[in-house]
């Protein structure tokens, strides 16, 4: 049978308990409606031809809702076109986003010269391929800690032609 002070404790744990649960309801209701970047990607074009393959570049519009600038701890990328990946990479430190505005970010993607010649082969009627590119963009937020926003977006985009070679 327990004590009258094992009650008192007891009873003194459970209401700690139930003040623990509910900061920890009021925090995650508080950190559920604070604001984020929203982004879009504007466009995505070839760039040009270079020894290590193709280029092309995505722009990318993020909207900063805080009058603070928010460093961009990194932005990561992924091309495929139908299920195959063709690029993938990761531009560490890029900057950081504007106070109270729209940021342009240019994403250079670099498609291999094995993966561009394998992809001219399958498409040779239209010099254009069906991609997805989906970009990952990594903030650092006061308080709330690194969060990352999915952008991702669907389209043709044009092959290098002998022309762009030369």
């Amino acid at each position: 049978m327990a004590t009258a002070d094992e009650k008192v404790v007891e009873e003194k744990a459970s209401m700690i308990s139930s003040l623990l649960d509910k900061a920890k309801g009021f925090f995650a209701e508080k950190l559920a409606n604070i604001p984020t970047p929203e982004a879009t990607v504007d466009d995505v074009d070839f760039k040009g031809v270079t020894r290590e393959g193709v280029d092309y570049h995505a722009k990318v519009s993020v909207k900063n809702p805080y009058s603070q600038s928010i460093p961009i701890c990194q932005i990561s990328y992924i091309l495929k076109s139908a299920t195959r990946t063709i690029a993938s990479g990761t531009i560490p430190d890029p900057g950081s986003l504007v106070g109270s505005g729209t940021t342009v970010l240019d994403v250079p993607v670099k498609v291999a010269y094995s993966i561009a010649v394998s992809l001219m082969k399958d498409m040779c009627t239209d010099w254009d391929i069906d991609y997805q590119l989906d970009i990952g963009l990594t903030f650092d937020i006061p308080v709330v800690g690194d969060i990352t926003i999915p952008v991702s977006t669907q389209g043709e985009i044009k092959l290098p032609s002998l022309r762009d070679f030369f």
